[in-house]
């Protein structure tokens, strides 16, 4: 059995390394003034496409994704990995979007995709921490959506047999394809890059990089259909203009403030029992333990 498989994934804002330009006037991301990865509960999901495509000879994994036109970089990540190709939804008016915009425009993508078997998709972005995006994609779509993935157990008989990681413990629910699936970050990690599949598909680049390239490396690209990462904008997916962008996102940034933690005080004890029973019992004593 054949598939075709999407995997939703983002170019999200290393967290790790926010300064004091992260945030532009209007409350939305700089996204150009911080490094960029692949966002981690994206690469769960990848691996279980993965999965799928090794069970299933025949099936390809599409990795889809929304944003600057850089983010054509995860793409070619996801193929060293083992998916076959990417679709970079990006355009200026798609900028500044919530949640809401966003899933309208990708689900606006992946009906212009077409046929498709199963989403795959991280939870949630670490940049937002919301878990809507793919839940809103299948509400859109209006298809099934499994939430809390952990683990795809089996695809037969047009339906997919999930293990959900829950609060309190571990469901398995069955759901008729195509749906929408949702993966945790304690899902099996991703495979690491192919030494054969990175020499393959380095030179996979969007028509916007393309446009970059010498000309020897152009007639390399055109000569290889498969370092070809399709791009595709707010017209070509028929996305109303209403929908997409800040005009489609009711949620609004009222105030951006820079929180730094400073201790107030410190206290310097000597190697001395009866000072550390001391402090303690002050801690339990104010509630800061205990």
């Amino acid at each position: 059995m054949s598939l075709n498989i999407i995997v939703l994934a983002k170019q999200v804002p290393d967290t790790r390394n926010v300064g004091k330009d992260a945030m532009k006037e209007d409350g939305t991301i700089n996204r150009a003034a911080l490094p960029a990865i692949f966002n981690p509960e994206d690469l769960n999901a990848l691996e279980q496409a993965l999965r799928i495509k090794d069970a299933n000879p025949g099936s390809t994994v599409t990795l889809l994704t929304m944003g600057l036109p850089r983010a054509s970089e995860i793409i070619r990540e996801a193929m060293y990995r083992g998916a076959d190709g990417g679709i970079v939804l990006t355009d200026r008016v798609l900028g500044g979007a919530d949640t809401l915009a966003t899933s309208y425009s990708l689900a606006q993508a992946v009906k212009k995709f077409g046929n498709y078997d199963i989403i795959l998709g991280g939870r949630q972005a670490i940049d937002g921490d919301t878990a809507q995006v793919g839940p809103q994609i299948a509400e859109k779509l209006g298809i099934p959506q499994v939430t809390y993935a952990e683990e795809i157990l089996d695809l037969k008989d047009g339906y997919v047999t999930v293990k959900r990681r829950l609060e309190n413990g571990v469901e398995t629910v069955k759901a008729p394809m195509p749906c929408v699936v949702t993966v945790n970050g304690s899902a099996a990690d991703c495979r690491p890059r192919n030494a054969m599949r990175v020499q393959k598909f380095k030179y996979a680049v969007s028509p916007t990089e393309k446009d970059k390239l010498s000309d020897e490396a152009k007639q390399l690209v055109e000569k290889r259909p498969y370092l070809n990462i399709a791009e595709w904008n707010a017209a070509f997916v028929e996305a109303d203009p209403e929908q997409i962008g800040l005009a489609g996102s009711p949620t609004k940034v009222k105030a951006i403030e820079n929180v730094v933690f400073t201790a107030k005080e410190s206290r310097c004890l000597d190697n001395d029992d009866a000072q550390i029973e001391e402090l303690v019992k002050e801690l339990i004593a104010n509630h800061t333990i205990g």
